[in-house]
């Protein structure tokens, strides 16, 4: 049994995709993070800051996007969405996984709040080292881990997708726009986005949002 603990238009929105793209039984568990005081404290269970996304796999539970998506490549090897140990791909692979939790979104965040440091006042180092070094890496390559499709490029590609064109806080570079259309022109990305709207569009948060009102 696999579940999955989700809540519509949030960080777990790619796990969703993910999930999609690995075409494996799932049951969805929707948390409510966005109620006054967050998630229930009874989530704290299964994450202990109330964060989705999480998943919950024959008793073992995963949290964080690159743990998961790492458990997950290595839990349905047949699906062919993970490079093995040793494959030449694997380093390049875990690499973006982590980049993309311990740095990309850290800088994004700080960027977007206006905290002024220099690189070695935190752990994720520059906003503008991060955008160099994602042109340059995917300049050279079509892909996250080189020649072929995984799931890095599910949560690279969603990350950049959403930071991009929703939050208007990456440069819309062409190697970017051309990575995300790549990206986002698959099944599975189509099929969660549409599902997810569709669950958003359920809730008081943003429907108070598509209303115009302040949310």
């Amino acid at each position: 049994m696999l579940k999955f603990y989700h809540a519509p238009w949030s960080r777990s929105s790619t796990v969703f995709w993910l999930l999609e793209e690995l075409g494996v039984d799932y049951e969805m568990e929707l948390v409510d993070i966005r109620g006054e005081g967050g998630a229930p404290e009874e989530y704290r269970k299964i994450q202990p800051n109330k964060k989705v996304p999480a998943i919950e796999h024959d008793g073992t539970v995963v949290t964080e996007r690159a743990a998961i998506t790492i458990y997950l490549g290595d839990t349905f090897p047949e699906k062919g969405l993970a490079p093995a140990v040793g494959d030449p791909d694997r380093a390049a692979y875990l690499s973006t996984l982590v980049y993309h939790d311990a740095v990309f979104d850290p800088v994004v965040c700080a960027k977007v709040h206006g905290l002024s440091y220099v690189s070695n006042d935190y752990p994720f180092g520059l906003y503008d080292d991060m955008v160099a070094n994602l042109e340059r890496k995917l300049s050279n390559q079509p892909w996250a881990a080189g020649e072929r499709f995984t799931l890095a490029d599910v949560i690279l590609g969603g990350g950049i997708n959403y930071v991009m064109n929703m939050l208007k806080a990456l440069p819309e570079r062409p190697v970017f726009r051309d990575y995300v259309a790549r990206t986002t022109d698959r099944p599975a990305y189509r099929s969660s986005a549409e599902r997810d709207a569709a669950m958003a569009a359920q809730i008081p948060f943003f429907q108070k949002m598509m209303a115009g009102g302040k949310a």
